[in-house]
Formats: C-alpha cells, structure tokens, sequence
C-alpha cells in the first residue's frame, strides 16, 4: 500500500482517535484546576509527540537489533490495527485510559497510551522503516496529527456540548470501519510481500 503525506496524516489522526478520546480526556482532567488544563494538555500532547518521534527515528535500529522483516512488522502492524479498530467499533470496559487517576495526569494516561498507544507507535515505525527517505514527510504527518489532537483537546468540552455523546461514539464508530479497511490493506500488503519474497 503505497502511503502519501495526506494517507498518513488522516491514519495517524485516525489511530490517535482525538475525538473518541474526548470523553476520557475529559475524564482524566477532572481532578485538575481549571486554570492549569491548558498546560496540561500542551505537555501531554508535546510529551505523545516526542514518544512517537523517538520511534520514528530509532525505528530502522530497532528493526536490526530485533532482526525483523519489513513484512513481518507490516502483518503485525495490520493486525495491532485491526484489533484497534474492533474495539473502536465495539467499545468496552474502561477504555484505554484504565481507572480514573486522583490529581494531574502526568505521562499516563493521557500522553501515554491515550494519544501515543501501541498501535501510533507501530505505525510511524512502520512508516519510517519502509520508506526512510521520506521521513520530513513523516515527521510533518505526524507534527500535523498532534496539532489536530492539540486542538481537539483544547476544545473537548465545546466539542462534547456541540456534537453530544451519540455523535461522539458515532463518529469514533465510524473511524474504526475505515480503520478496519487500512489495517486489512496493511496486512495483505505484507503478506503478498512475504509470498512474492518466498517466490
């Protein structure tokens, strides 16, 4: 699946999920002072954005250490993201965020694995160890998904009163069918890859 900058902006704002996330953003910040929220999500957000940023670089290293394939880490990436995008569509239990934390969030849950959860980390090291000549079009997809988390964050309790809840879980519905439809591509991808290899 050949992936350009706009492709990987919208699957890393799709997998980032800000708008699903609004409740339990909401959720995570209740403890903290109205007051000091704006910092918080600045840090948080700058905090998720270095997170993915380190595995964006490291990612061919990483890759090499672990001695793994291109289309291995592409099967497995295609199957991260369906199951990301099962629970997208059928939600239960409490989240990602896990129970609520007493005082200001710090690391976890909201930068770590709200907005930079396992299937964010698998995706930019995919992106970066495929294609590493275009990493300024990566790390750009990535700046612009953190800008979008940034300000959907900012303004999550407007977003919560404008839209409701039903509209909410709808749209975060509707992003795990898409979801479904890139990580079933990804998977396929990789396998193909791995046949013709074997071929």
């Amino acid at each position: 699946m050949d992936t350009s900058f706009l492709s990987a902006t919208i699957l890393l704002i799709l997998i980032t999920d800000p708008l699903g996330n609004i409740p339990l953003f909401i959720s995570a910040l209740k403890q903290v002072k109205p007051e000091r929220r704006r910092r918080v999500v600045f840090r948080e957000c700058f905090i998720a954005f270095s997170v993915l940023l380190t595995f964006m670089f490291f990612g061919n290293g990483f890759l090499e250490v672990m001695h793994l394939t291109d289309e291995s880490l592409r099967v497995a990436g295609g199957v991260i993201l369906f199951l990301i995008a099962l629970k997208m569509i059928f939600p239960g239990g409490d989240g990602h965020a896990g129970n609520q934390l007493s005082g200001e969030p710090f690391i976890v849950p909201i930068a770590v694995p709200l907005i930079a959860g396992p299937s964010a980390m698998a995706t930019v090291l995919l992106m970066s160890t495929r294609e590493p000549e275009r990493m300024l079009e990566w790390i750009g997809a990535l700046t612009l998904t953190m800008l979008v988390t940034l300000l959907v964050f900012l303004f999550s309790g407007k977003i919560q009163k404008l839209l409701g809840e039903q509209a909410i879980t709808a749209l975060e519905r509707l992003m795990g069918l898409v979801l479904t439809a890139i990580s079933i591509e990804m998977l396929l991808g990789g396998v193909a890859a791995y046949i013709k290899k074997l071929a």
